[in-house]
């Protein structure tokens, strides 16, 4: 998807979390240097950001990977080698979100639309929009949302709610997030601080379809793999 949008004129940079599964030396990733040093807060613990970054040769492009010791580094996705899923995955979240924003502000980046995929990137839209929105890399920033099948099935620790706030954040900014905590809150969340949304996924719960209807969003619906790349290209054209 990145590539075949690239190679339409369009300028991509991705981001992920360094999971542990990547292997360094077989991708040749290498610290960025110039930003050693970067640290977030998240439930007043001071947690240290390293920015790494591989060349794609054949894509002309840059794979941005945030890491920490201890949220990415020899870790999985969701859940461990024996199936039982992280108790952090709501700080996961949150420092991989702020992370990401952070090192785009660092480059001085200003990106036309942000694209954001699943759980581990659902908090995003509601920085940009809120303790973000007057960063000049993000100003004019238009955020997709899109959604996926495949996330935790446990839900976020309640306190993730008060972790989540920084810099100028009010907690009426997450009013309406029903605990326990699950996927399909977060994603709620998600939906009402994006500016479009795409379902990524064709069993995807029609009560977060119609609420991201509800909220005037510009919702893509899902897509035959033949047809995605063309399909979700129109669709960053809507907000341009």
């Amino acid at each position: 998807m990145p590539q075949a949008t690239q190679e339409r004129g369009r300028e991509i940079r991705i981001f992920t979390p360094k999971w542990g599964f990547i292997n360094e030396r077989r991708n040749q990733l290498h610290e960025v240097q110039r930003l050693t040093g970067m640290n977030l807060i998240i439930d007043e613990t001071d947690h240290p950001m390293i920015i790494k970054v591989a060349s794609l040769q054949s894509a002309r492009m840059q794979v941005y990977f945030i890491d920490n010791d201890d949220y990415f580094q020899n870790r999985q996705m969701t859940e461990d080698e024996n199936g039982c899923e992280y108790s952090d995955n709501d700080e996961r979240a949150i420092f991989f979100s702020r992370g990401v924003l952070e090192t785009v502000k660092k480059f001085r980046w200003c990106p036309n639309v942000i694209h954001c995929h699943g759980w581990i990137s659902a908090l995003a839209p509601l920085y940009i929009k809120s303790a973000y929105r007057e960063e000049p890399s993000f100003r004019d920033s238009k955020v997709i949302f899109s959604l996926y099948s495949t996330n935790f099935n446990n839900a976020l620790d309640e306190s993730i709610i008060k972790k989540l706030l920084c810099k100028d954040m009010d907690e009426s900014l997450t009013e309406g997030i029903n605990t326990p905590v699950t996927y399909e809150e977060l994603a709620k969340l998600a939906i009402r601080y994006s500016d479009g949304v795409i379902v990524n996924s064709p069993d995807i719960p029609e009560s977060l379809i119609s609420y991201a209807k509800e909220l005037g969003k510009e919702v893509l619906p899902y897509q035959t793999e033949e047809n995605y790349v063309a399909a979700c290209n129109e669709f960053y054209d809507k907000f341009r």
